[in-house]
């Protein structure tokens, strides 16, 4: 009984961390510093709930930057102008795919790719399933030797603590740069021209 308590509040931890649009610990870290000790004899099954909590998770904040960025505070020229992604994905579908699936094998944020995704509005099931896979196998990995690699850290723990901190603060901070600049790209004209160009007044009803 305890063992399903603790899963549960796994799940609702990561689920409610993969929730939050910004400035929320990274999973793979508070997996490496939990250690889940109590979960090693069962790391596949501990893996697979944090990867169906974080998904979870950010599917919903994608569905939520969709229903307020999107719908209520985004311009219909800035609508139309994300839509061209939209239009591009929907070309390069299996590329898509790959490349959700090979971030999410990665340690890196993935908060500011979901609101930057929900801006559009294309299906979530296409990142959904390359996100799970995905984040399953890396938090196998952080559950089977997280609390290995702490122990064979060189910094000590506050030195750890400071370094983890800054990084993710930046981290943070220049993704929140990244989702502002992908809004106010012009897209189309990078698509035609294969060159950049800050967002200008958009009519809708031109192309």
């Amino acid at each position: 009984m305890n063992g399903v308590a603790e899963l549960v509040i796994l799940f609702v931890v990561v689920f409610a961390l993969n929730v939050i649009p910004a400035f929320a610990p990274p999973t793979w870290m508070a997996l490496s510093w939990v250690g889940f000790s109590h979960l090693l004899g069962a790391p596949l099954i501990a893996a697979l709930i944090a990867a169906v909590a974080a998904t979870s998770g950010r599917l919903v904040l994608a569905r939520l930057s969709r229903v307020i960025i999107r719908k209520r505070f985004m311009s219909d020229a800035m609508r139309f102008n994300i839509d061209i992604i939209k239009e591009q994905i929907e070309k390069h579908r299996t590329l898509t795919f790959a490349a959700f699936l090979l971030y999410a094998f990665s340690p890196f944020p993935s908060n500011y790719l979901f609101i930057a995704y929900g801006l559009t509005p294309l299906p979530l099931r296409l990142v959904a399933i390359p996100f799970f896979i995905g984040r399953t196998a890396s938090y196998s990995f952080f559950v089977f030797v997280g609390a290995e690699v702490s122990k064979r850290l060189a910094l000590e723990g506050t030195d750890a603590q400071s370094y983890f901190s800054a990084y993710f603060l930046i981290t943070q901070l220049v993704l929140l740069g990244v989702v502002f600049v992908f809004a106010r790209i012009d897209w189309r004209y990078v698509v035609t021209a294969k060159r950049l160009r800050w967002l200008r007044t958009v009519n809708p009803g031109r192309q």
